[in-house]
């Protein structure tokens, strides 16, 4: 099983940066899609940015022109660079990836998710 293992998080003040990165591991034969998402207290789960392989990157409104997702396909590693951090950026944030795996005997379908690690902005 497609394990993701999410790194990065931490305590910034308001202006500052992180760089969050996202580790797949296990027999991938492909990784179609990779995204961050993010869930602050009592807020529904969201979209912060997504992209395809070989694909241009998406990024939700609230984060264009600070956000930067970047993947490294050899490396099956996506990374999250942060800038200009806002109180608003408080969040747990997750990896996803979505993809083919090889278990041994077929290739199935995955779509996995990270533990996720917490961001949080003091001003």
């Amino acid at each position: 099983q497609v394990r993701l293992v999410e790194s990065g998080g931490g305590l910034v003040q308001a202006g500052g940066s992180l760089r969050l990165s996202c580790a797949a591991s296990g027999i991938i034969f492909s990784i179609t899609d990779m995204g961050w998402y993010r869930q602050a207290p009592g807020k529904q789960r969201e979209l912060v940015a997504s992209i395809l392989s070989g694909g241009a990157p998406n990024y939700a409104d609230s984060v264009k022109g600070r956000f930067t997702i970047s993947r490294d396909n050899a490396k099956n590693t996506m990374y999250l660079q942060m800038n200009s951090l806002k109180a608003e950026d408080i969040a747990v944030y997750y990896c996803n990836a979505r993809g083919t795996e090889y278990s041994g005997t077929r290739y199935t379908n995955f779509d996995s998710w990270g533990q996720g690690t917490q961001v949080t902005v003091s001003s």
